[in-house]
């Protein structure tokens, strides 16, 4: 089995095609999931009888409920990558997470309790299967050393961002103002798109993503029998200890689709020229200022590396995480101004999102590329879905955060993230230097290449 790695490969705009066919499946696996995640928590808190009828919970029961799922989706990402190292290859177990996430969107836009809980246990196994696989797949189109790498990864969250902010708009639209089981099955039908395009591109993936244990090559099967050594040990130390700053990250970054979603709800003036905003709107601001500034920020950090100034992937993801931390001082603001006139700016919100995404363009998109460099082969999508699994034990603590804001006020939760975040991030600062010895050299010497450098 040839490696992708070591073959002349088709490139589109200096990239491999293999990698747009992954950021529109992508795109609309995530168009489905960032859909029923901007409506899921007005879904369940919204009055059963208004005119588009929820399901009455409470706001905590609610934060509850999310904090379980948004957590689940991303720990079933180990047992995903595990099917994908072990027996399927990541290839077809992005094929067979889509399939699971069709139905499971298709059945939520059935009206009845059953359907919702079905719903959402088949995009948990969907999203465990797809996820980690799909991101796995994006670094084996790029050689070992190749700096590209790190400029695909945003690419390809890029195409994350276009999906979360269509359905952040429409699906928000539909689920808010025509039904929220409607808003269900929109989401539904765009993850079915994904999967089709997913199928018609797969000329262009035909040698990444494959079963190690299928390979015709000896060394591949070999790489699965092999005993970790030294340098591989350490370079997983260094993964773990890095998705501290995920687990943080995550914990903090996921109020969007919780607290700070219900506060643009109940507490933020959203009238805009006689005009209200609805709420799930925005959900779509984070995605729109990755879309704009995802490559502006990845070039940046690229040109720092060719000018021989620190650009380490622990170096990015923790002023990443400063970064998204000094946005909640915005929604500090915005609690204060609530307690004090009763209704809190919109443009607080704004603000906060912004200087997230910008947060975010420094950790996510660079520890799903630090991965790729840093995992051992035979255990590439198993890191993957540890990773994601981290970053499930984030939403976690995200929806816990929110539940304690009904006792504790949204004050004193935003100013607490925020400082936590930022001294937090200071710490590791001190230790990086020491951490960055264990990868040993794994993104020393990285340039530029091209598909004639094999």
């Amino acid at each position: 089995m040839a490696n992708p790695a070591t073959i002349k490969q088709k490139e589109l705009f200096g990239h491999p095609v293999g990698l747009y066919v992954l950021f529109f499946t992508e795109m609309w696996e995530r168009f489905s999931y960032y859909g029923m995640r901007a409506i899921l928590v007005l879904y369940l808190v919204q009055a059963t009888e208004d005119a588009n009828p929820g399901l009455g919970w409470t706001n905590g029961e609610a934060l509850a409920l999310y904090g379980w799922y948004t957590m689940l989706v991303y720990v079933m990402s180990i047992p995903g990558g595990w099917i994908a190292d072990k027996f399927l290859g990541q290839k077809k177990s992005v094929l067979y997470g889509g399939i699971l996430l069709v139905a499971g969107h298709s059945i939520l836009a059935v009206e009845q309790m059953w359907a919702f809980y079905t719903g959402l246990g088949l995009i948990i196994a969907g999203v465990g299967m797809l996820k980690p696989n799909i991101s796995t797949m994006v670094g084996g189109l790029y050689k070992q050393g190749d700096i590209r790498r790190d400029k695909g990864f945003t690419i390809f969250y890029i195409g994350i961002n276009v999906g979360a902010f269509l359905s952040s708009l429409i699906v928000g639209y539909v689920g808010e103002v025509h039904g929220w089981h409607y808003g269900f099955g929109l989401a539904g039908i765009g993850m079915a798109l994904g999967l089709l395009q997913y199928l018609i591109g797969q000329k262009h993936l035909k040698y990444v993503g494959n079963f190690l244990g299928n390979s015709n090559n000896e060394a591949d099967k070999e790489a699965m029998k092999k005993p970790l050594t030294k340098i591989e040990k350490d370079r997983i130390v260094v993964l773990f200890i890095s998705f501290l700053l995920v687990i943080v990250f995550w914990g903090s970054f996921e109020q969007a689709g919780g607290l700070m979603n219900i506060y643009a709800k109940e507490k933020t003036n959203r009238m805009l020229m006689g005009w209200e905003v609805p709420a799930s709107w925005f959900q779509s601001l984070n995605a729109m200022f990755i879309i704009f500034l995802g490559t502006s920020v990845a070039l940046y950090w690229a040109n720092r590396k060719l000018r021989g100034k620190v650009a380490t992937s622990l170096f990015k993801m923790i002023i990443g995480l400063i970064i998204m931390g000094t946005g909640f001082f915005f929604m500090t603001a915005a609690a204060g101004q609530y307690e004090s006139n009763g209704a809190s700016a919109m443009y607080w919100l704004v603000l906060a999102y912004l200087f997230h995404t910008v947060g975010e363009l420094c950790i996510s998109p660079v520890a799903l590329s630090y991965i790729t460099k840093l995992a051992p082969v035979k255990y590439a999508s198993l890191m993957m879905g540890v990773y994601f699994a981290m970053t499930g034990f984030g939403n976690k603590l995200a929806g816990l955060l929110g539940e304690a804001s009904e006792s504790l006020g949204e004050y004193k939760i935003f100013t607490g993230i925020a400082v936590f975040c930022v001294v937090f991030g200071g710490l590791v600062m001190l230790f990086r230097k020491k951490l960055e010895t264990l990868t040993h050299g794994a993104e020393d010497n990285e340039r530029e290449m091209n598909h004639e450098e094999v």
